[in-house]
């Protein structure tokens, strides 16, 4: 696996009381336990080098440090509804890769429609083309899910998610 591969790989943090708070890029879990404010719980087989030392990359870090979480409330941002989407167009359910979606307005903008969590989905392209400027019953379309916000049970479903791929993050996350 390229270097840069492995810098980019998702990356399970704890709380220092072993609660699953977050994702983030090896390259910045690498950083927080270089730094001494977190420690590596499990290790992946991927490996970085530096002029004198090898490291393993880790796969789960854990903060030394408990921090409190204050109410999470995530940016409004295209990868965030896609992500809250599964990458899955809400009127045709195929999922696809992000850049193959776009982001549609359930009431179109033309109607005053806003931008907001409750009034956006993903979308793939002829979908989007076929809905236009009318509402998905108009169109011919159900949601698949009613759109909301970003809340802290879609940032721990969405670890579950990713835990499909990383089996040793199984064991910190609650099914």
């Amino acid at each position: 696996m390229p270097s840069l591969d492995r810098l980019h790989k998702p990356v399970l943090v704890l709380n220092a009381s072993f609660e699953p708070i977050n994702i983030c890029a090896a390259r910045r879990a690498l950083v927080l336990v270089l730094k001494g404010v977190a420690s590596a719980e499990e290790e992946s087989q991927a490996h970085v080098h530096s002029a004198r030392h090898t490291i393993r990359v880790p796969s789960v870090i854990r903060l030394l440090e408990y921090r409190r979480i204050p109410h999470q409330t995530r940016a409004l941002s295209r990868k965030n509804i896609l992500m809250r989407d599964r990458y899955t167009c809400q009127y045709c359910h195929r999922t696809m890769p992000s850049g193959e979606l776009t982001l549609d307005h359930v009431m179109p903008r033309s109607r005053a429609g806003e931008t907001t969590w409750e009034n956006l989905v993903a979308c793939c392209h002829p979908c989007n083309n076929r809905k236009g400027s009318r509402t998905p019953e108009e169109a011919g379309f159900k949601l698949a899910r009613a759109p909301r916000p970003f809340s802290l049970h879609t940032s721990r479903h969405l670890m579950r998610l990713l835990a499909k791929s990383d089996d040793q993050w199984r064991k910190y996350l609650f099914y």
